[in-house]
Order: C-alpha cells, then structure tokens, then sequence
C-alpha cells in the first residue's frame, strides 16, 4: 500500500465518484473493455462512454458497481481507493 493513500475510504462508503471522470484508453495496454461502452472523444482518442448523469455507461445504477470489473481498463485497475486522486474527487463533492 502506498504511503499516501488514507486506509479509511473504502469503495463501498463511495458513491463511484471515479466513474464520473473521463477514462482514456490506452491502445497499446491489456485494454480489452467491449465496445458498446467505448466512444472516440474529440474524434482522436478512445475513451469510455458517459451517460447523461455523467456516470460511466460500464456501472451498473442500482448497485453502483462495474458491470466489467474483470475487463475495466487499464486506469480504472490502477486507480487506489484513498489515493491523492481519489480524495481530490471526494473534496470535489
């Protein structure tokens, strides 16, 4: 565990705040998310489709949870619960 994450945010007391950024995808990675949640942005680069509630279109609503946890992209594996960028979406809200 890195030494700047905070041990006491947990993803499950979170409302998917990360699911709300702008996730690119890295084509030259382990990337393997299907196709019907992938969009270009900008017409250049691959990113993960949002819907209108700006939620990633991959998480599941009612449970909040990835519905492609197993096939989440590179940034969202890499992505730790309590880390610098987490907890500056958390201030955020």
């Amino acid at each position: 565990m890195s030494d700047s994450i905070i041990p006491d945010i947990s993803c499950s007391t979170c409302r998917a705040l990360c699911c709300r950024l702008e996730v690119q995808l890295i084509d030259d990675s382990d990337d393997q998310v299907p196709e019907e949640f992938t969009t270009l942005a900008e017409g250049t680069y691959t990113v993960m489709k949002q819907g209108l509630d700006g939620y990633c279109d991959a998480l599941d609503r009612k449970t909040m949870l990835c519905t492609i946890y197993q096939r989440r992209p590179f940034i969202c594996r890499e992505y730790q619960e309590g880390d610098y960028d987490c907890m500056i979406e958390r201030e955020k809200l």
